[in-house]
């Protein structure tokens, strides 16, 4: 998908519709400097505390030059609940990525959101760590990493202080491209506190993109994460599927 988001990783967490942003999400593959980038529209289907419709938008800007990139990625999305309540989540993301060697980068980045549905009135983080190229053929990549991060956490449940910690997070990654025109992409990560591997969230998002045509494609994505110790009130596992269009531009 030569115009595409081949999705490939870091660490941090999803997309604005659930707790972790998926940091595949925020890599563009191209092989000339200057900007790039993408703006999509979806609509998803999600189970939590209830189920409800919702949609989302997602902003995604790169720069390139040499052996640096940075990317920035803003998300929001607006849900539709049973009761006919409306809810709110965003993400902002910023990330700096410096390859030095042709199978291995190192990344430094920070983000900021709040999700009310998950009652997150505010995390905030910022964490570096090295990302490694498993393979080098062009049908199909896989990637493997490992990063830390600090982690600053308000919840709006009443009950939970406030959240200080320091959080491992790895990775695996791989994308499939088995047509020019269709690419399958899947992560998952592993993120326990450093103090307590007992306290982890685990979460997997897999995509499939299909080209309509030049610079525009269709979208499913289906993630699931569970969270040994969300706030409370909310369930620890969650799901969300998610459908739509997306325009990248070089």
């Amino acid at each position: 998908m030569k115009y595409i988001s081949a999705l490939f990783l870091i660490f941090a967490s999803f997309t604005a519709q659930s707790q972790i942003l998926n940091a595949e999400s925020l890599r563009k593959v191209t092989d000339t400097s200057g900007f790039s980038g993408s703006a999509s529209l979806n609509f998803s289907v999600k189970r939590d505390v209830n189920d409800y419709l919702g949609a989302s938008s997602s902003i995604h800007i790169q720069y390139k030059m040499n052996k640096h990139l940075v990317l920035l990625k803003n998300d929001i999305e607006f849900q539709k609940i049973e009761s006919n309540q409306f809810e709110n989540a965003g993400i902002a993301h910023l990330r700096y990525n410096y390859r030095f060697h042709s199978r291995i980068a190192w990344e430094i980045f920070t983000q900021a959101q709040y999700n009310k549905l998950s009652k997150i009135e505010f995390r905030g983080l910022v964490g570096t760590g090295p990302r490694f190229k498993v393979t080098t053929s062009e049908k199909y990549k896989f990637y493997l990493g490992t990063h830390i991060m600090y982690e600053y956490e308000e919840l709006s449940d009443g009950i939970t202080p406030i959240q200080r910690d320091f959080r491992s997070t790895s990775y695996l990654s791989f994308s499939l491209y088995p047509t020019k025109t269709v690419s399958l992409i899947s992560t998952t990560y592993y993120q326990p506190k450093i103090k307590d591997f007992g306290d982890y969230r685990f979460s997997n998002q897999s995509s499939l993109l299909i080209d309509v045509f030049e610079n525009f494609a269709f979208k499913t994505s289906y993630t699931f994460i569970y969270d040994e110790t969300p706030a409370v009130g909310i369930p620890n596992s969650q799901y969300n599927l998610e459908s739509g269009f997306v325009y990248s531009f070089d």
